[in-house]
């Protein structure tokens, strides 16, 4: 299937501000290992990973993600009251209905904004943030969350889950740039042929909660991890050496890889097919999995970290249940134009 692409905008559309949230309760390796009959150094060995943050019991998915909303704002210098659009990208959604996106509004003061969610998965926030640069290419701002609270939705005995994944919220806003700068391409694609690869069998329409699928843990999120690292191994790099080639850049051009942290082993190996290994940033090691939040976190660490400076690109790249698959290049700009910085 051949990947949808984005061209740029009328307006150049970048992103003005970043934010994050990660809960304060830190898990151990040792925590989540020892119910699922594995320990700590095992996980780290597997995963890469050490620690990973869970919400606190009286924290939602809409919590987090108004944190990380707030302080994306802030950096941007903008106004909740001015934003236009308002997308949540998660799996996990404080309830079924309304969307959460609804309930971040109300937490943020965003009165205007149109808010919506967006489910791909842990692919989710490219999705929204291909979607939200093209709706603000027309004029406004807008906001892109991702946020997921996987720790309610684990199985404690699954080692092939209950160790991969954190809970977190991270979030950007979108506005325009000076030409040059911004989204300056992306692509989308879903495989729905591997859509059992990834999945939370019960509490839709064709499963509904009941006695029997608690009893049978049916609500708990499953994946076969081995069938969708060689998915992603298989699929992901083509779709990369495309998207870069599409802006005129080669690998060595990337100043900044920022991928969903899905696993440290399996990023590692994604670098390396691509030739981006040098360029990689990760935040798995502490923060682990976190859904569709993982790339927006990473990224706004990458930016108060190591630092990305106007003129340098960036390459986002997720992959999730669906299959889902996106990546968006950027060209980094100062931030908000200088007629409205003024």
């Amino acid at each position: 299937m051949a990947p949808a692409s984005g061209t740029p905008t009328a307006t150049p559309v970048g992103v003005l501000g970043t934010g994050s949230y990660l809960p304060s309760r830190v898990v151990s390796n040792e925590e989540v290992g020892h119910p699922a009959g594995v320990d700590g150094a095992w996980i780290e060995t597997k995963t890469g990973i050490l620690s990973r943050r869970w919400a606190a019991a009286d924290e939602a998915t809409s919590d987090l993600a108004a944190h990380a909303a707030r302080a994306a704002c802030a950096a941007a210098g903008l106004d909740p009251g001015e934003l236009d659009y308002l997308v949540v990208a998660t799996s996990t959604p404080d309830q079924p209905q309304p969307p959460t996106a609804c309930l971040v509004a109300h937490l943020i003061g965003a009165r205007r904004a149109a808010a919506f969610d967006l489910n791909a998965v842990c692919s989710g926030f490219v999705f929204g943030l291909a979607t939200v640069s093209r709706l603000v290419g027309r004029g406004g701002y807008g906001l892109v969350i991702g946020a997921d609270v996987y720790s309610r939705i684990l199985d404690p005995t699954d080692r092939r889950t209950v160790v991969l994944f954190g809970d977190g919220a991270g979030a950007v806003v979108l506005g325009p740039v000076p030409a040059g700068h911004g989204v300056l391409d992306t692509r989308l694609v879903s495989d729905g042929g591997h859509h059992r690869l990834i999945e939370v069998p019960a509490g839709g329409s064709r499963m509904p909660a009941s006695p029997a699928t608690l009893a049978d843990g049916q609500h708990y999120f499953r994946m076969l991890g081995r069938d969708v690292r060689d998915y992603v191994a298989e699929h992901v790099p083509p779709m990369l050496r495309e998207l870069i080639g599409a802006t005129g850049l080669a690998p060595a051009g990337v100043d900044h890889f920022v991928p969903h942290q899905a696993n440290g082993l399996m990023l590692a190996d994604l670098a390396d097919r691509v030739g981006l290994a040098g360029q990689v940033r990760l935040t798995v090691r502490e923060f682990g999995n976190t859904g569709a939040a993982s790339v927006p976190i990473t990224l706004d660490k990458t930016v108060h970290g190591v630092g990305v400076r106007p003129g340098q690109t960036v390459l986002l790249t997720a992959f999730g249940g669906g299959m889902a698959m996106g990546a968006a290049m950027l060209r980094w700009s100062a931030g908000l134009p200088a007629q409205r910085a003024a």
